[in-house]
């Protein structure tokens, strides 16, 4: 069922182009994962969801897709930069662990958070850590090409001789020339031979805690190396996807096609999709600035910002409700009208959940009817075709919620649609809702609150002495597995033992 009409913006092109995949139905995608060094916000979330969604639909398409994530847990450096302190190694020196405590910990809080947004798992999530070997051969690799060198220990990619020959700065646009003027660094400062070099590997300062051997020195890998380490294990010298945010489109994945054509002599991607930002007031949300709010300060409502908890999927639908290339800016409105949303949506997928196609001789074919159901379903998968605009396809899926509440209400008969177009209805809703958009129904931890309501009502039919319904309770609530309890003062429940 391969789609032959999705598009997908590429960045390295700057158009949106028909998507061809290298070895169809095959798909290899790599996104870039999480520095684990503090709790995931919502701008981790908004690029875990986003790839989500595009992992879901492709699978949705036929597509076998084989999506590997990373987790960087050594060698990104404060300011992603070439010096300075590893951000996981900082964090541990300030809560006396190992640095591989605070990665583990920080991992698991974000598969946690991730779960919870329901987001599937790649199929390969492979750490820095893992892949300290070939590390250690892409950087042999690229000095026998003659594009890096050593100095001290530290190995740094060449970046003007690279760009001889292949142009440097053609994802995020950068001129070369401009970049150097842009650079302040002062000479003799610095080893490199050229402020725009970056570091492949570095040699590490005795208090440094994280370091391996390697043919140059004890020390550690540089930050972008490691994805091309990893993509190109998992997925070969070139694959069909690389996403990640915005923010990483220069310096690092512009480095990733530097280090993939210095070793590898082709780009590493055919297709980069880049998620734009989450804002609060307009200004760029991170942990940088100070200004991010965890997802779980989110799901619990616990920020100053915060006027409320948001769940789980009320957040998944707030991202899903702009394309991914649009910035979305934060606030308690926007969640609240989020919240709205997806409650009407998910309400829509437990009525379609109940409805029977039920024939009637006495009513015939609304044509208009059928008609408004088929476009608003060509539609939605035409909005997903058009670069994943998940923003456009929920709107189409709340035309097509108009029907099925016409059709819960009475308003609307099912021989009305006839048996395929009602069919066509049901099926459409709940495949978006559940496989592409991924929103699942959040029962609510109310348990208590419906165990007291029942209570009261058991409470009445006793003094009433209404011993029907007083059994008719009692019954159902040992079906659920729960027994109520008659004492002296008051009535409470249990668990059946």
């Amino acid at each position: 069922m391969h789609s032959k009409k999705l598009k997908i913006y590429n960045t390295l092109s700057r158009n949106k182009e028909l998507f061809e995949p290298i070895r169809p139905p095959h798909v290899g995608m790599y996104v870039c994962g999480p520095t684990v060094y503090g709790d995931a916000h919502l701008g981790h979330a908004r690029a875990a969801v986003t790839f989500d969604a595009v992992y879901r639909y492709l699978s949705f398409l036929g597509y076998k897709v084989r999506y590997v994530r990373n987790i960087t847990d050594v060698g990104h450096l404060e300011a992603d930069a070439d010096e300075g302190e590893d951000k996981i190694a900082k964090k541990a020196k300030l809560e006396q662990l190992e640095p591989m405590e605070v990665a583990q910990q920080y991992a698991t809080s974000y598969h946690r958070d991730m779960e919870l947004l329901n987001t599937i798992r790649p199929s390969i999530e492979p750490r820095a850590t893992g892949h300290i070997p070939e590390q250690i051969q892409l950087v042999e690799q690229i000095l026998k090409e003659g594009l890096a060198y050593e100095v001290n220990g530290s190995v740094y990619f060449d970046v003007l001789k690279y760009n001889e020959t292949t142009k440097y700065g053609r994802l995020s646009g950068r001129v070369v020339e401009e970049l150097m003027s842009g650079s302040r660094e002062l000479d003799g400062q610095s080893e490199k031979r050229n402020p725009l070099d970056f570091a492949l590997w570095k040699k590490a300062s005795p208090e440094h805690l994280m370091k391996w051997e390697a043919p140059w020195s004890l020390g550690f890998p540089g930050w972008h190396l490691e994805c091309t380490a990893m993509s190109s294990k998992y997925l070969g010298n070139q694959f069909d996807i690389h996403g990640g945010g915005m923010d990483l489109m220069f310096p690092h994945h512009e480095c990733e096609i530097a280090q993939g054509n210095a070793c590898h002599h082709t780009d590493p991607a055919k297709y980069w999709l880049h998620n734009n930002m989450i804002t609060i007031n307009g200004q760029k949300m991170g942990k940088s600035l100070g200004n991010f709010i965890t997802l779980q300060q989110l799901f619990l409502g616990d920020h100053d910002r915060l006027e409320q908890a948001y769940s789980p999927m009320t957040v998944r639908y707030f991202i899903l409700t702009a394309h991914y290339r649009s910035t979305l800016d934060f606030s308690n409105q926007a969640l609240q009208s989020a919240q709205k949303g997806y409650k009407k949506l998910i309400n829509g997928f437990r009525i379609a959940d109940g409805l029977v196609y039920k024939e009637d001789g006495d009513v015939s074919i609304d044509v208009k009817q059928v008609g408004q159901i088929r476009k608003s379903i060509d539609a939605a998968f035409a909005s997903m075709d058009d670069d994943f605009n998940t923003a456009q396809a929920i709107g189409h899926l709340f035309n097509l919620l108009k029907k099925i509440n016409s059709l819960y209400t009475g308003q609307l008969h099912p021989a009305h649609l006839g048996e395929d177009a009602f069919n066509e209805l049901i099926q459409t809703y709940r495949t978006f809702i559940s496989e592409i958009l991924g929103l699942i129904e959040e029962k609510g931890d109310n348990q208590d609150q419906l165990l007291q309501v029942i209570l009261d009502l058991y409470s009445r039919a006793k003094t009433a002495r209404d011993y029907q319904k007083v059994d008719k309770i009692r019954a159902g609530l040992k079906d659920a597995g729960l027994i109520i309890k008659d004492m002296k003062d008051k009535i409470d429940w249990g668990y059946e033992e």
